[in-house]
């Protein structure tokens, strides 16, 4: 490398711009789109017009497309040029983690109109928050203030009924085998109306995912 190499690659880290620009990679991202759509490459072939032994040379790096070829998978498959630029999304290898929780050997945390057993409490950095909760509660106004968090929250009736108030809706009974998806920053509350305590299993999830 010449003197002249050196001396831009300083300036280039001293003014913060990065040192290279990540390669392109076309063919991981066709691919990524095909699958995407459950589509074969005879499939991407008849739409482009392309052969399929070139879209699979395309799909393995052992070519580059040429301009007329990229013309012809953005019109047979229906997308701009960003698209098919982009980089493919990084797969991510699952850890295999597990986290075995028995018959009520939950976390307990009792409050005046729930009383919550959180699952799943050994593993961390979960992006669900599992609980199993018996509704104390016989009357909304033994709440004093909307139930609320972050996220969204999956709930189905285990035993029991209950009613569910919420914020932007009328009250909605909800029986054994009923289940509903919410945006829990919306206020809401769980009241039951059986002859007995209902249980329900909830799920949270923060909004981003996290």
């Amino acid at each position: 490398m010449t003197a002249s190499h050196d001396q831009d690659a300083a300036l280039r880290i001293a003014s913060g711009r990065k040192p290279f620009v990540e390669p392109l990679r076309l063919g991981e991202r066709l691919k990524e789109i095909r699958l995407a759509n459950e589509w074969t490459l005879s499939d991407v072939s008849q739409r482009t017009g392309l052969a399929r032994s070139t879209l699979s040379k395309i799909e393995n790096g052992q070519t580059s497309p040429t301009f007329t070829a990229v013309q012809k998978l953005i019109g047979g498959l229906d997308i701009d040029l960003p698209q098919l630029l982009s980089q493919p999304q990084t797969r991510t290898r699952t850890m295999g983690r597990r986290d075995l929780t028995r018959r009520g050997s939950g976390q307990l945390h009792p409050t005046p109109t729930y009383e919550h057993e959180l699952l799943s409490c050994e593993l961390a950095q979960k992006r669900m928050i599992p609980f199993k909760t018996i509704v104390r509660a016989r009357r909304f106004e033994e709440f004093s203030e909307w139930v609320r968090h972050d996220g969204e929250e999956f709930l189905m009736i285990l035993e029991g009924e209950i009613q569910l108030y919420s914020e932007f809706y009328e009250p909605l009974q909800l029986t054994a085998g009923d289940s509903i998806y919410f945006d829990s920053d919306m206020g809401h509350a769980l009241v039951s109306v059986s002859d007995e305590d209902a249980v329900v299993l909830s799920v949270c999830t923060p909004r981003d995912g996290a």
